[in-house]
């Protein structure tokens, strides 16, 4: 036989015989759980409590990282389910209306379409109705490994304000 045919079946069987040589992992040995991933009931909810502060009385919390969505530092009983149709977020969040009641104004960036690449004249872009996506409540929760990341903010006021769409783009030709 020739070589250019032996040496695609010894590829193949190396390939193989490295596969079936591979210990399998199972559901308790990934993650940190260390449950069966497929069992929820096996799953106990932590001690966990929420933000109970009053919107306008919560202390606002840095981003995570730039433009990272902020965290929902106060309660949002009430605010939730957040559809289309039925927003109070955008109630104190709407830029005309978070200077007056002190909450962090809703970014350029949502009232913009990124993909069409056109302004939406100070509206709410249909994409961005839905806050708790991205914007979550704070929690008590101990992350389960030690996490020494430090944020790099490009600008002194990054920790607090978005700057996406001046950005978007950087590094693309």
């Amino acid at each position: 036989m020739r070589l250019k045919y032996i040496l695609p079946m010894v590829l193949a069987a190396f390939l193989v015989s490295c596969a079936m040589s591979q210990k399998e992992l199972s559901d308790t040995e990934i993650g940190y759980r260390n449950v069966d991933l497929l069992d929820e009931n096996s799953v106990v909810a932590k001690d966990i409590t929420w933000s109970n502060e009053p919107a306008g009385m919560s202390k606002k919390i840095e981003r995570s990282f730039e433009n990272a969505p902020p965290f929902i530092p106060h309660d949002i009983e009430g605010l939730v389910p957040i559809t289309k149709d039925m927003n109070m977020c955008v109630t104190c969040h709407m830029p005309e209306f978070a200077a007056d009641s002190g909450a962090t104004a809703i970014p350029a960036s949502h009232l913009y379409d990124i993909r069409n690449k056109k302004d939406k004249g100070g509206v709410l872009h249909d994409e961005r109705f839905n806050c708790d996506t991205c914007h979550v409540p704070l929690s008590n929760a101990k992350a389960p490994i030690n996490n020494n990341f430090k944020a790099d903010f490009r600008q002194d006021n990054g920790s607090e304000k978005s700057n996406l769409l001046d950005v978007l783009n950087d590094g693309i030709k």
